[in-house]
């Protein structure tokens, strides 16, 4: 199964976004991506809808953050990108009747869901101002070598 990396994607982008303080069009973000201009302008949808990043139209418009990066959680642009799937493993369901898989599905169940909602509280534990933080911190020490 493919990766999902929607996250990790949108959390570069925005810290592109604060750490040059300008607006980004669809278009560069898609070349920076390797993605197209539709795919961002969907995912950025759900960022700007729950508050995090604005558009604005024009000459100079395109894409910004929208509020301080210590207010902007992992868990907020999880959220807000819209990713269905956490983990790549899941249940089995080719074999609804089988009292195997059943046990199998009912104990993989229970322990996805309790990584899920570990790993999803460590989300809302790190903002995008620790991630801006842990960024420089390592292009300091690259700069200083």
């Amino acid at each position: 199964m493919r990766q999902d990396n929607k996250l990790s994607r949108m959390l570069h982008v925005l810290l592109h976004m604060a750490r040059n303080n300008e607006a980004y069009t669809s278009e560069q973000i898609a070349m920076m991506l390797g993605s197209n201009s539709a795919v961002v302008r969907r995912t950025l949808a759900g960022l700007r809808d729950a508050g995090f990043v604005a558009s604005e139209k024009g000459h100079h418009g395109g894409w910004r953050i929208a509020r301080d990066l210590s207010e902007i959680t992992l868990l907020d642009i999880y959220q807000g990108v819209g990713i269905k799937q956490l983990f790549a493993i899941g249940r089995g369901d080719e074999h609804p009747n089988c009292a195997v898989e059943a046990a199998v599905n009912e104990e993989l169940g229970s322990v996805l869901a309790e990584a899920e909602q570990k790993l999803l509280t460590k989300f809302g534990e790190i903002t995008l101002a620790n991630l801006a933080e842990r960024f420089d911190k390592r292009a300091a020490s690259e700069f200083a070598e």
